[in-house]
């Protein structure tokens, strides 16, 4: 689960994290306000939504202006003015993909004298399985850049669970960025919240950049994104309020209520599987046989008919499918239960596009026999490459 900016801001704020002063705004009418409670002289206008690159982003409506989606103003009235064009307005960037966002909420906020920039973010280590720290001198840039272009301005390192943070840590992260005296200081200080806060929220991304010295001579979090753990969000209440779902698939958001593991893709070929290795084996052969898959979805070992027939309706309704593949090793999922599920899903909802169902594992001729006797247009596959090749070929029109 990803959450804003400012609402990560004020998640770091709580373990006494240094950022900027700023303001949420909804409305267009509370930008005077917000500008004023802030007082000036210079305003940062951030267009807030979950995904990165918004300064360089640009707005799909022209009256929202071409100066991307975080701007500087230097008076109430400009401050005003970029809030009335970048709210309600799709920003577009390299990560949201042509269609863009819309921008919902603005953050106000103060400007900052900056003397330099860093890059700094905490990741979970799935080889060591520690939290790592990445930190660089090229702040302000795409770490995927930076890592390919020049990889020796990247230093990396893991925190012993057992131990957590230590001196020797702040040092590496000091000595990484050329700070000394009061700034290294404040530098192990800085890690040492980032990390406590990391654990205690059950994040598994925190990804500051910039982080910046200003001219005051002070390190600050000038930028926050920050996600968590979803299987560990029953444990965090207050995140889960912070749960924006306007930024969210609305597919996705009705999988979530059914404890269903979906992700919309951009593909033709709706997929349902159990298991999420045997899901990505499916998304695998799909794109081998030539065709791109629209989702993954997985509907786990104790699925109900319910969940199946949910799963089949959350399918249905992206309108770039154009094919069905359920792909089903039973196990503890029974082969009866997901061709239940599959037949009153289709029944409910109806079946426009070519459906190709794979079966084998527990209870698979009963399962075959309820699909068999249906009377749906079904197209029966022996296994894996059979299902992927008929699919594929269906959807050519072959």
């Amino acid at each position: 689960m990803n959450i804003h900016e400012y609402q990560a801001k004020a998640v770091l704020k709580e373990f006494g994290v240094p950022v900027s002063k700023g303001v949420p705004i909804l409305k267009v009418e509370e930008a005077e306000a917000a500008a004023k409670q802030l007082g000036g002289p210079l305003w940062v206008v951030k267009s807030q939504i979950h995904a990165g690159g918004r300064g360089k982003g640009k707005f799909k409506e022209a009256s929202a202006g071409d100066k991307g989606g975080v701007r500087l103003a230097k008076s109430i009235d400009e401050t005003k003015q970029f809030v009335k064009e970048m709210l309600g307005a799709t920003l577009v960037t390299e990560q949201t993909g042509p269609a863009g966002k819309q921008v919902n909420r603005i953050y106000l906020e103060d400007g900052s004298d900056i003397e330099k920039e860093f890059y700094l973010s905490l990741l979970v280590d799935r080889e060591t399985s520690r939290v790592a720290f990445v930190v660089s001198t090229e702040g302000g840039m795409n770490i995927e850049e930076v890592a390919h272009n020049t990889p020796d301005k990247i230093v990396t390192f893991s925190v012993d669970p057992a131990t957590g943070v230590m001196g020797h840590h702040g040092r590496t992260v000091a000595q990484a960025l050329g700070l000394k005296g009061d700034l290294a200081k404040q530098a192990e200080k800085l890690i040492t919240q980032l990390y406590t806060a990391f654990i205690a929220k059950d994040m598994d991304m925190l990804e500051i950049n910039p982080l910046i010295i200003s001219k005051q001579g002070e390190l600050k979090c000038l930028d926050a994104k920050m996600s968590f753990d979803s299987n560990a969000l029953y444990r965090h209440p207050e995140i889960v309020a912070l749960r924006d779902t306007t930024e969210e698939d609305a597919k996705e958001i009705e999988a979530s209520k059914y404890d269903l593991a979906y992700i919309a893709l951009d593909g033709t070929i709706g997929c349902m599987v159990n298991g999420a290795g045997l899901a990505m084996a499916t998304l695998d052969i799909i794109k081998l046989y030539g065709e791109s898959p629209a989702n993954f979805l997985d509907v786990g070992g104790g699925a109900t008919e319910e969940k199946v027939t949910a799963a089949f309706k959350i399918i249905t309704s992206d309108p770039n499918v154009k094919g069905i593949l359920v792909n089903i090793f039973g196990g503890i999922m029974k082969c009866d239960i997901i061709a239940a599920g599959v037949v009153a899903a289709v029944k409910a909802v109806g079946l426009k596009v070519p459906l190709v169902v794979r079966l084998e594992g527990t209870n698979v001729e009963e399962g075959k026999k309820i699909i068999r006797e249906s009377g749906l247009n079904v197209l029966p596959a022996d296994d894996l490459d059979d299902a992927a090749q008929k699919i594929v070929n269906a959807v050519k029109g072959k």
